[in-house]
């Protein structure tokens, strides 16, 4: 039984959860959109946000869903929400955040959910508040929605080589092409087009008031080690900066020194690591 200050959070208590997120805007992220888009009540069939403090101060989050994100978690909290989790089937398909937390809690979950099919310790978390010192490519542009079907090979590729395996096992791909399509017409997916072929793309997955979370950047390999990527890259922060937020973050593997070569170039900078494990 646990016997610690933990519990789940819900409407009445909206307030505390966002004061929690705007202290790591950029951890938060993903939890902080959700809440604004439909608020506490949302989780009770999507996911749940669990709290960690006394009753009048709560100081850590985790949410619960498809993915596991713990947000400003201190050990004490990894502690209990791990306690909690680890007594319940595993609904989540990785668990992403602020490495020290994601690895406190992958230590404690692990003898109950079995083996991870990767884990990646270090993914430096970066973060842009201005536009790049390199020009812009002027063939990088947001993506039309009369487009999805050339966009959406390039992102099945992306998605294959970045996670390791095809977002086209579970329901032949009809699930991810409805979210390539919805970020399409969000105006948040951007493209280079070599006539119907994307050679580079990038997506603001994730958009709040604070930051936009860019993903899936990616460039054709034929394409690679020709210094397109950075001229690209500052396009989609231009753009970003502009029109969406007034930061634009993103995380790396620590691994892929080409990418964080191109992410410096553009003018990002490091505010701590991410770990990511995913199942």
């Amino acid at each position: 039984m646990l016997t610690v200050p933990l519990r789940q959070l819900g409407e009445s208590e909206r307030a505390t959860v966002e004061r929690i997120l705007d202290q790591d805007p950029y951890a938060g992220a993903q939890i902080a959109e959700r809440v604004a888009a439909h608020g506490l009540n949302w989780w009770r069939s999507d996911g749940r946000v669990f709290g960690y403090g006394t009753t009048h101060r709560v100081e850590s989050l985790c949410w619960s869903g498809a993915h596991l994100v713990p947000v400003c978690a201190t050990p004490p909290a990894v502690a209990a929400f791990a306690e909690l989790l680890g007594a319940e089937p595993r609904i989540c398909s990785s668990i992403i955040g602020r490495s020290e937390a994601v690895l406190d809690l992958w230590d404690r979950l692990g003898s109950h959910w079995g083996p991870a099919r990767d884990v990646r310790p270090l993914q430096p978390l970066l973060v842009a508040d201005r536009e790049a010192p390199v020009a812009p490519d002027p063939e990088v542009r947001l993506v039309r929605s009369t487009e999805v079907d050339q966009l959406f090979p390039a992102a099945v590729a992306m998605y294959t080589e970045e996670v390791g395996v095809s977002p086209l096992l579970d329901d032949g791909g009809r699930g991810y092409k409805r979210r390539i399509a919805e970020l399409v017409r969000g105006k948040r997916a951007y493209a280079r087009f070599l006539g119907d072929r994307v050679i580079f793309k990038a997506e603001l997955a994730i958009v709040t008031s604070r930051t936009t979370q860019i993903q899936g950047v990616w460039v054709d390999p034929e394409f690679r080690g020709r210094g397109l990527a950075a001229a690209a890259m500052a396009t989609v922060l231009q753009d970003a900066l502009r029109r969406v937020a007034p930061t634009v973050s993103l995380y790396v593997n620590d691994y892929n020194t080409a990418a964080r070569h191109v992410y410096a170039r553009c003018g990002f900078i490091q505010q701590g690591s991410f770990a990511t494990v995913l199942f």
